[in-house]
């Protein structure tokens, strides 16, 4: 038995080999937790002189939440942070699985790697030995995934745990993701780009195992807590666990918020139920899959057939679906899942690679692009064969998919000004599948949220759907039409949701009204800390503005805090969200009121109130 947390965090130095173990302040714990926000403080302390995403010295910073492994109710996850080869900006990914909780129990809180290996290696840490060893990758470097989990299994334990890269980690696209988890249960890190940041050091995976058990401050009360809790979340995400997450596409479609033809459409009832995860369950189903410690078990292992190949893997998730299905107009299920599949092996964001698709996509169907920038493939909705094709490209970065591997924005770049206002990013970053002309909140969720266009620094479509937050001062639904509302609920759910990686937990268990009354009483029996629930949200709130100032550090200002035109001047020609568009405008000024900006920035007087006397850069 050991702590739940130690400050424990081990730093490598891919060039030289050299690892060694430092121990973080607890005051600096206390401050910003783990995950994101003690990596956020890390990277903002080392900031003096920003670096390329991919100088060997920029640094990645993987880390567990301060609750990963205790037995909370999704205490699961791993954060993998570090400036975004897509954006420029901070970059962090989150993930479930069980590589967080094994780290934990092989006795560490995070790793910090820098350098660049002269060969292809990965990182074995052993907690039952105390040892971490950089050994040679030559033998899984090239292959997908998948594959090369297996064989590490083989060579170091075959109880570890994996997170790695495929080759579009290797290939350094800029959406690569970081894959955990072996065999049918993988799950992605998927938005900023960390994986390409993995390969830019010619790191193929960190491998761990772990058998260390921690203990609690009131192990008793944890315990009854936990059973109450599941009961509680089971009883409140019945769907979310027979369909996945893909069990809402069809009401998101309904309600206008699910992105069509690069979000040019207004309604696509029939295809959206022919790619629903009702269907994926119905015909397509193997098993339920869960992370660490969870209570729902969203994840969904299915089985298909496309074109004669036969795939069995993790099935497509919401943002999957709305992107290879929605954004490209292609109701081939069975292709989607292969599409999906694909993406797992080679290690790609599904929302960035889907978008890049739909975007090149309407761009050659307006003549922007022609076959001779295609490699003669023409480029049409709902063709998922062309489609995988270019999958298998940006991967490799073979022919076009070179191009299309540096994002949405440089392709815009490239294509012109006719291009700019159909590109769908928000500071590079490709936005998530919840139009903010249904959801008007996240219209300011996307234009302000640290990474770009996340919609998981800030969830406020959920609201739409009825989601009680009392705690947050939202026991019922806003007005869509009341702009100073919405923006009131884009910040507090950004303050509130910024807690959630940090401490390590799934924000699914919002979807049980899990507010921050009941994070302050988790936190006193696992850890022992007396905080209230007003000293959470400070805390939340303390952590976004601490990555705003990375972001002003790295050229962001308040004109890069807005959205395509597409999304501000064209409404959706039919469906529920017809003729309607987000007053950004307002919203913005109320937002910037709420938290205490002035143009874009967080002004002294705030800093200083949330404990961040950090000189403005």
């Amino acid at each position: 038995m050991a702590p739940l947390y130690t400050g424990r965090v081990l730093r490598v130095e891919l060039s030289t080999g050299h690892t060694e173990e430092i121990t973080l302040p607890e005051d600096d714990i206390r401050a910003c937790f783990l995950g994101s926000g003690i990596a956020a403080r890390l990277y903002y302390q080392g900031l003096e002189t920003p670096r390329d995403p991919f100088d060997p010295q920029s640094p990645l910073y993987v880390f567990a939440g301060l609750l990963t492994g205790s037995i909370l109710p999704t205490a699961s996850r791993s954060t993998w942070c570090g400036r975004s080869p897509l954006t420029g900006i901070w970059g962090e990914s989150n993930v479930g699985g069980y590589w967080g909780a094994e780290l934990r129990f092989a006795g560490l809180d995070g790793l910090i790697v820098t350098g660049r290996a002269a060969e292809p290696v990965y990182l074995w840490i052993d907690g039952r030995s105390g040892t971490a060893e950089v050994r040679p990758a030559a033998g899984t470097w090239g292959r997908d995934y998948i594959e090369a989990a297996e064989i590490l299994r083989e060579e170091t334990d075959p109880q570890a745990r994996v997170a790695g890269i495929g080759p579009a980690g290797e290939h350094r696209v800029r959406f690569a993701a970081v894959m955990v988890g072996e065999g049918k249960h993988v799950r992605a890190a998927g938005r900023t780009g960390m994986g390409a940041l993995m390969g830019a050091k010619q790191l193929k995976a960190v491998v761990v195992r772990g058998e260390q058990r921690p203990e609690y401050a009131d192990a008793a009360g944890l315990t009854t807590a936990v059973r109450a809790a599941n009961r509680h979340i089971r009883d409140m995400t019945r769907s979310l666990a027979e369909y996945g997450t893909a069990g809402g596409l069809v009401g998101s479609e309904t309600a206008g918020g699910l992105p069509l033809r690069n979000w040019q459409d207004g309604s696509w009832p029939q295809g959206a139920q022919a790619i629903a995860g009702q269907r994926l369950r119905t015909e397509f189903f193997l098993q339920h899959s869960r992370c660490f410690a969870c209570p729902i078990g969203c994840g969904k292992v299915v089985e298909a057939e496309w074109q004669g190949q036969q795939i069995t893997g993790h099935g497509p998730e919401y943002e999957t679906l709305g992107g290879f299905g929605g954004m490209l107009l292609n109701d081939d299920l069975p292709g989607l899942i292969a599409a999906n599949e694909r993406c797992n092996r080679y290690g790609l964001d599904t929302i960035s690679t889907s978008t890049i698709i739909a975007f090149a996509t309407e761009a050659f169907q307006r003549g922007l692009l022609g076959p001779t920038d295609t490699d003669g493939l023409a480029l049409r909705w709902g063709d998922t064969t062309t489609t995988l094709l270019l999958v298998d490209r940006i991967a490799h970065r073979k022919g076009f998919g070179d191009r299309l591997a540096e994002g949405t924005r440089a392709l815009a770049q490239e294509l012109g000004p006719a291009a700019a206002a159909f590109a769908p990013h928000v500071k590079g970053l490709e936005i998530a599948y919840h139009d903010p002309r249904a959801y008007p909140a996240m219209a300011a969720v996307y234009a302000t949220a640290n990474r770009g266009a996340c919609h998981m620094e800030g969830p406020c479509y959920w609201n739409h759907w009825g989601l009680a937050m009392p705690e947050l001062g939202f026991p019922e639904k806003v007005d869509p039409a009341d702009a100073a509302g919405q923006a009131g609920l884009a910040v507090a759910y950004q303050d509130y949701v910024a807690l959630y990686n940090p401490l390590g937990l799934c924000k699914f268990i919002i979807k049980a009204e899990i507010g921050p009354a009941t994070l302050a009483h988790w936190l006193r029996l696992t850890v022992g800390w007396e905080i209230t629930p007003a000293e959470l949200l400070s805390t939340g709130e303390r952590l976004f503005n601490l990555k705003r100032l990375i972001n002003i550090r790295l050229g962001v200002t308040q004109a890069d805090d807005t959205l395509p035109a597409r999304l501000l001047c064209e409404p959706r020609p039919s469906g529920e969200a017809a003729g309607r568009l987000p007053d950004l405008e307002t919203m913005l000024a109320t937002y910037g009121h709420r938290r205490g900006w002035e143009t874009g920035r967080p002004t002294k007087a705030r800093l200083h109130a949330l404990g961040l006397d950090i000189p403005l850069a």
